[in-house]
C-alpha cells in the first residue's frame, strides 16, 4: 500500500505540473482517490491500450481501429500480407485465398505464381496447347492452375499412335513442344521430321553415312551426331511453318557440319547461345552457335553418354560416374563415383537445375538434389528401381520423369511426393528425401507396357510421350483426351448410381405395396376357413337334429 500511495502521488504530481500553466493551482489530491480510481480501471480498456499501441507501431492509425478493437489478419497493411505470403507454397496459397475477398485478390494476383511456374516449367510457350481455353491474358495463377491440373493427364486413359518410316532400329527421339514437332533417327543414318498431334510424316533428310545416335533442336537450329564423329545441322528457313527443309539439296547457306570429335557423337544438347556434344572420346566440347567454334573441352576418364546443360552448369554421364562442369572455366564442380553399378547411361534434369536424375546399367533411376553456386552439392534423394534391364534414356518434365529400358517397358514416376512443392526446398526437406533414398526403394506411379525390347530413347511433351526402339517404330502415347474422358467417366457413373438408386427406391415402394397386398390375401383367406369351420359346425348341428 505504501508503495501504490507514493506512486500515485509522483502521478498526481505529475499531471498537476502539466497543467500548472494554464489551470488555476489544484487542491492536492488524495492518494485513496487515485488508488480507487486505478483499480476501477476494467482489463477490457487495458486491452484496448495495449492493441492501440501495437497498431501504433506498426503503422495503422487509431481512427482505423474496428469495434470493440478486434481485429483479424486480413487488417494487416497489404505489404505485410504480401511478405507473409511468399512463404507459402501453392497448395498453402489456394487455401488462403479462399478464406476472404480481400485475401483472394491479394493471393491471386500475388507475383510468387510466375515464380511457381517458371520454377517447374519454364517460360511458357505461347503455342503448347495447355488445354481448351488458353490465352495470354490470363493470370500466372491461372496459367500455373491450368498446367498443374493438365499434368494429372498421364494417369489416365491413352491411345498409341504407331509410326512408320525408319527401316532400321531407332536411336534417338527428340520433342520440339512448342512447335509441336519430332524428329528421329537411328540405324538407317536418316534423321526424319514428325507431326507430333496428327502423327503423320512430313519430311525426311538424305541418308547422313552413318548411324545417328543422337538429335536436338529449337526454333533455329536442328542438329544431328553421327558415330563418325561429326554434327550436321539444319537452320532454320524463313517462312517454312515446319522450320526445316531437310528434303532439300544440299545448301551451304543453311546446312553446316563440324568434325571436331573422334569417335562418335552420343549426347547433343542446345541453349540460346551454345551447343554441346560429348562422344566416345570421353570429352564434351562446347560451341558457339553464330560461329561453330569450339569454346570448351571437357575431358572425361571415360566414355561420355550423356549431357544436360543449364545456365553456367553441365551436367554428364562417363563411365558409372556422374560429373557437374563449370561451362564458363571448364571445372569440374561436382562429381559422384560409382552413381551406378555398371555404366550410367541416361541424365535428366529440372528447368531450374536443382534436381538430376540418373539411369543406369542395373535398372535404377536416383534422384539428386543440386545446392549452391560457387561450390555445389549434390545429395541423393530417392531411389526408383522400376526395370529389369538398363535404363537407356530419361526425360523429366514436372512433375514426371520418363524412362525407357531394355526391358521394353517404360515407367513415369511422380515427384511430388517427395518433394514439397514450395518455392524453395528446405534443409528439413532435404534431409527427408535422403532418409527415403537410402532406407526405401520408391515404386513407379505406372508402367506403360506392350514393347518388344530395347526401347533406346524418350521423350515427354505436355500430353504426350514418344519413345524409340530396336523394333524400328515411333509410338507416340497420347494422354491429351484423358481428363475429358475421365470426366465422362465419372458423368456415366453418376447416372449409373443414380438409375441404380431410383430402381432401389422403386422396388422398395413395390415390396411395400405387394406386403400390404399379401396381407390382405392372408385376411381374406382367414375369413375363408372361418366360414368354412362355421358351416362345417352348422352342417354337423343339422345333421344331429335330424337323427334326433
Amino acid at each position: 500500500m505504501e508503495f501504490e500511495c507514493q506512486r500515485a502521488r509522483k502521478i498526481g504530481l505529475k499531471e498537476t505540473s502539466t497543467n500548472s500553466l494554464s489551470d488555476p493551482p489544484v487542491e492536492k489530491v488524495n492518494s485513496d482517490i487515485l488508488i480507487s480510481k486505478k483499480k476501477s480501471v476494467s482489463p477490457e480498456t487495458e486491452n484496448q491500450e495495449i492493441i492501440l499501441k501495437s497498431n501504433v507501431k506498426i503503422g495503422i492509425p487509431f481512427g482505423e481501429a474496428l469495434p470493440n478493437c478486434i481485429r483479424s489478419f486480413s487488417d494487416l497493411p497489404s505489404a505485410l500480407i504480401s511478405e507473409i505470403l511468399n512463404f507459402l507454397d501453392p497448395k498453402e496459397l489456394g487455401i488462403v485465398s479462399c478464406v476472404s475477398t480481400s485475401l483472394y485478390r491479394l493471393a491471386s494476383e500475388h507475383h510468387v505464381w510466375k515464380e511457381f511456374y517458371f520454377e517447374r516449367w519454364g517460360h511458357p510457350v505461347t503455342s503448347i496447347n495447355l488445354g481448351p481455353g488458353y490465352s495470354n491474358e490470363k493470370s500466372w495463377k491461372e496459367l500455373f492452375v491450368e498446367r498443374e491440373f493438365r499434368s494429372k493427364t498421364f494417369l489416365g486413359r491413352y491411345s498409341i499412335d504407331t509410326l512408320y518410316g525408319h527401316t532400321e532400329a531407332v536411336r534417338t527421339v527428340f520433342v520440339l513442344a512448342s512447335k509441336k514437332l519430332v524428329f528421329t533417327s537411328g540405324y538407317d543414318q536418316v534423321v526424319r521430321m514428325w507431326d507430333m498431334e496428327e502423327g503423320l510424316s512430313i519430311a525426311s533428310s538424305r541418308p547422313l553415312g552413318c548411324t545417328i545416335r543422337a538429335v536436338a533442336a529449337d526454333s533455329r537450329l536442328l542438329i544431328a551426331g553421327g558415330t563418325d564423329g561429326f554434327i550436321h545441322g539444319w537452320k532454320v528457313e524463313d517462312g517454312n511453318p515446319h522450320l526445316f527443309d531437310l528434303r532439300a539439296a544440299q545448301n551451304q547457306n543453311m546446312e553446316f557440319r563440324v568434325w571436331e570429335h573422334e569417335g562418335p557423337v552420343t549426347c547433343l544438347a542446345l541453349d540460346f547461345s551454345k551447343m554441346y556434344s560429348g562422344s566416345w572420346d570421353m570429352t564434351i566440347r562446347v560451341w558457339e552457335r553464330s560461329s561453330l567454334k569450339c569454346l570448351k573441352v571437357l575431358v572425361h576418364n571415360d566414355w561420355v553418354w550423356s549431357l544436360v546443360p543449364h545456365d553456367t552448369t553441365i551436367g554428364s554421364t562417363a563411365g558409372s560416374g556422374v560429373y557437374l562442369w563449370d561451362t564458363i572455366t571448364g571445372n569440374q564442380v561436382a562429381v559422384i563415383k560409382c552413381a551406378h553399378v555398371g555404366n550410367a547411361y541416361s541424365l535428366a534434369r529440372s528447368h531450374t537445375g536443382k534436381l538430376l536424375f540418373t539411369g543406369g546399367e542395373d535398372g535404377s533411376i536416383h534422384m539428386y538434389e543440386i545446392t549452391g553456386n560457387v561450390r555445389c552439392n549434390i545429395r541423393k534423394i530417392a531411389t526408383w528401381i522400376p526395370h529389369t534391364g538398363s535404363v537407356y534414356s530419361l526425360a523429366f518434365e514436372f512433375p514426371w520423369a520418363v524412362s525407357a529400358s531394355s526391358d521394353g517397358k517404360i515407367s513415369l514416376i511422380d515427384i511430388r511426393k517427395l518433394l514439397k512443392t514450395s518455392k524453395h526446398y528446405s534443409a528439413d526437406n532435404t534431409l527427408k528425401g535422403n532418409y527415403l533414398g537410402q532406407k526405401n526403394i520408391e515404386p513407379p506411379q505406372r508402367m506403360l507396357h506392350g514393347f518388344g525390347c530395347n526401347l533406346f530413347s524418350v521423350d515427354i511433351g505436355s500430353d504426350r510421350i514418344v519413345c524409340g526402339g530396336e523394333e524400328g517404330v515411333v509410338r507416340i502415347w497420347n494422354f491429351s483426351q484423358a481428363l475429358e474422358i475421365e470426366q465422362r467417366i465419372q458423368t456415366l457413373r453418376g447416372m449409373r448410381l443414380e438409375n441404380r438408386m431410383r430402381r432401389r427406391k422403386l422396388q422398395v415402394e413395390m415390396s411395400g405395396k405387394g406386403s400390404q397386398g399379401e396381407q390382405c390375401s392372408v385376411a381374406a383367406k382367414q375369413n375363408q376357413m372361418n366360414t368354412d369351420k362355421n358351416g362345417w359346425h352348422n352342417k354337423r348341428r343339422v345333421s344331429g337334429k335330424l337323427k334326433a
